[in-house]
């Protein structure tokens, strides 16, 4: 008789949908970046431009860290992955306050749209992604385009794909 698998010792294969996340969330904040500079310069000046694209590339270097990092811990164990959830978050927080520290005497940085380019583009991105993201175990990640069957649109496992394959081992 085998007994059952270990929920928190299974490993996630294929594709980490944390990542096509991630790169969807860079991508819109590419899109962003040159009318988030422009408000800055206008507010503040080149000071301000050059302080509202270094806050957002904290926040996309941020994200990619984050999914690479969940990506990595899932491929070893899920038990793995919860913990570089929680602790991987307090890291990348400490990562982001030594980046403003870094530079916050520096001449070129108004601290003003440095901090308001952090919080607004990490929770900004972060609603706007929500429409696009799939809530389905048939699809994690980003939702399929219209059209794809689920053949085409899936290509990473299942909770269940991982489950059967523990149980034929």
């Amino acid at each position: 008789m085998n007994a059952p698998a270990n929920p928190l010792a299974m490993r996630m294969e294929g594709p980490s949908p944390a990542v096509e996340v991630a790169k969807d969330l860079a991508r819109r904040g590419a899109l962003i970046a040159p009318v988030a500079a422009m408000v800055g310069a206008l507010f503040w000046g080149t000071h301000g431009a050059a302080s509202v694209a270094y806050a957002l590339a904290i926040v996309v270097v941020n994200f990619l860290l984050a999914a690479w990092s969940l990506g990595f811990a899932a491929r070893i164990s899920i038990a793995l992955m919860a913990g570089v959830a929680l602790f991987g978050f307090l890291i990348r927080l400490g990562l982001i306050t030594l980046a403003v520290l870094l530079v916050r005497d520096a001449a070129w940085v108004e601290l003003i749209p440095l901090g308001l380019t952090l919080i607004i583009t990490h929770l900004g991105l972060l609603f706007w992604e929500m429409r696009f993201v799939s809530a389905s175990l048939a699809f994690p990640g980003l939702k399929p385009k219209p059209g794809l069957d689920a053949a085409q649109a899936s290509n990473s496992p299942t909770i269940s794909d991982l489950s059967e394959t523990k149980e034929h081992q």
